[in-house]
């Protein structure tokens, strides 16, 4: 079989023809990213969510960024709370504000919900983390004020545990166990603290609007999977990390269940996070095996989930090898092309991951390919970082 058989270019026809080659309609859909800030693959992203917009029902987006800092993206593209500027400087995790691409999707979308009823939502799905975690504060306090009469004292007793917010995020502990205090005394009274506060949740639900209800859940949420990182962290055993890593993706996991909920939407994250096999990333010296939100989902939902993972071509001056299955992909007659994961395994039988001088880029790995639902490639971009 010709390779080409299997690709189309990446347009609105090509989604929405993939969309119905799949089983049933997807309440989330997984777009990956093989490295992190390659504007092309930001860009197609845009794209693609617009005609999802406009064709396809799609009314949300959920990003790899802090959960709790997409509230406020999500407040500005709902009702043009802020400026522009300050929420791409101070409401995206990871550096990702600085991306000219996702400035232009909040721009679009606050443009979008200006003109339609009907609007457009923003969600944050990471959890308020990198390696080293966040104080679990603004989770804790959030979801206490969202409830009606909580135990007196509850919040003097949060604020008198939680103490000063660096002896929580302190980047050090991401080496040293030692100086984490997820094991201490207060850290596992707010514990317990959160579990009453979600019981009493429980009990409230009713009587909360739509709003506040998904608002009081993500906090919650955020509390203890901000509270179970801790925990982790003060962890001495070798498979800390590993275990840390794992955490992470069942919060991106839970919160993303959430988005489904208001589904369908668009979902864009690293391709380590989408895909449904094991993940495995170098860390140090180190190897790291945990199984990410996709997988988690794919579990979870079954053919509601479904996942486009994406590979580049050239990357600045690091071609791909013709005997791997970019380099068998850039002979194809697109620049930008979707296509058909399983046919394309089938057909290049004897192909070999790719070795890449780029240590940001996550090859395609050929004996994973039929666990995925189409591929987006990009043939040639810059390096990430240089001039354009």
């Amino acid at each position: 079989m010709d390779i080409t058989d299997t690709a189309r270019p990446v347009d609105g026809t090509g989604i929405s023809v993939l969309l119905r080659s799949l089983p049933t309609r997807p309440l989330l859909l997984g777009l990956g990213e093989a490295r992190h800030f390659v504007e092309e693959l930001g860009q197609l992203r845009n794209e693609i969510f617009r005609h999802l917009v406009a064709h396809e029902g799609y009314r949300s987006i959920a990003v790899e960024s802090d959960c709790l800092m997409g509230l406020v993206v999500d407040e500005y593209v709902t009702t043009g709370t802020g400026t522009l500027d300050d929420v791409m400087r101070h409401s995206f995790s990871h550096q990702f504000g600085t991306s000219p691409a996702n400035r232009d999707l909040v721009s679009w979308m606050r443009a979008y919900n200006d003109d339609h009823d009907e609007k457009l939502r923003f969600h944050g799905f990471d959890g308020p983390l990198e390696y080293w975690a966040a104080s679990p504060r603004p989770a804790l306090t959030g979801l206490h004020d969202l409830l009606d009469d909580p135990p007196p004292g509850t919040r003097d007793t949060l604020d008198s545990l939680l103490g000063p917010d660096d002896r929580w995020s302190d980047p050090a502990t991401v080496t040293d166990p030692s100086r984490s205090i997820g094991r201490s005394a207060d850290a596992q009274q707010l514990r317990l603290i959160t579990d009453d506060m979600l019981a009493l949740l429980d009990t409230q639900t009713p009587q909360l609007d739509a709003a506040d209800r998904e608002r009081a859940e993500l906090y919650g949420r955020t509390a203890v999977g901000l509270l179970r990182y801790h925990h982790a962290m003060a962890d001495p055993s070798p498979a800390r990390i590993a275990r840390l890593s794992a955490l992470r993706d069942a919060m991106m996991a839970a919160n993303l269940r959430a988005v489904a909920d208001h589904g369908p939407a668009l979902v864009f994250a690293h391709n380590l996070h989408l895909q449904r096999n094991r993940s495995v990333m170098s860390f140090g010296d180190q190897q790291l095996r945990m199984w990410g939100a996709g997988a988690i989902l794919a579990a979870r939902l079954g053919d509601r989930y479904a996942y486009l993972a994406s590979a580049l071509g050239t990357l600045g001056d690091d071609t791909p090898p013709p005997d791997t299955v970019e380099g068998a992909l850039a002979t194809l007659p697109w620049d930008t092309c979707l296509v058909d994961a399983r046919r394309l395994a089938r057909t290049l039988t004897a192909a070999v991951p790719r070795v890449s001088t780029d240590f940001a880029y996550f090859p395609l790995d050929p004996a994973q390919l039929d666990t995925v639902d189409s591929v987006v490639f990009v043939n040639h971009v810059p390096r990430p970082g240089t001039p354009r």
